[in-house]
């Protein structure tokens, strides 16, 4: 990863995105997980994004993604079933709970209807949330020295196998 980013077409990302993704892309590699070191078109999330899926099995499905965009960097985490890990996400930093409480934009699918298959809803410190998958877990601007933090959050959802 650090090899491509020192592509011409990456010098708008500051040294410091740099640096998260590279770790990051690092430690995901740790965890099984791989972007395959494709750094692929944004579409609407951003000029640029990486995605991560399970390394070696067939499935595509993300499990995280870093969006590139002009003047920051996202990292986005596809989590579940968040009502099983509240205790965690409650006891977290401010900078982890933000991602799960802060105010999100309405539900672009759902148009008013009362159930919607692409709402997250959950419950935490007592408050009900329901927010729009396309919104959620976004950690905008994420720091390299929250890194362990993120991972902790992610091995929490999708933890490490052990092989006998």
């Amino acid at each position: 990863m650090k090899n491509l980013l020192l592509q011409n077409e990456y010098d708008f990302i500051s040294g410091g995105n740099k640096a998260f993704i590279i770790a990051f892309d690092a430690e995901m590699e740790q965890l099984g997980y791989t972007s395959g070191k494709i750094i692929g078109p944004g579409h609407c999330w951003g000029r640029y994004m990486i995605i991560y899926t399970k390394a070696s099995t067939k499935s595509k499905k993300s499990y995280a993604r870093i969006y590139i965009r002009d003047e920051d960097i996202v990292l986005r985490l596809y989590l579940s079933n968040v009502d099983k890990h509240s205790d965690m996400i409650e006891q977290a930093p401010a900078y982890i709970q933000e991602a799960f409480i802060g105010t999100f934009p309405s539900c672009d699918h759902c148009h008013g209807k009362t159930e919607c298959v692409h709402q997250k809803r959950y419950t935490l410190n007592g408050t009900r949330y329901e927010i729009c998958d396309g919104k959620a877990f976004w950690f905008i601007q994420p720091k390299l020295e929250h890194l362990s933090d993120y991972l902790k959050l992610f091995n929490t959802f999708y933890p490490v196998k052990s092989v006998l």
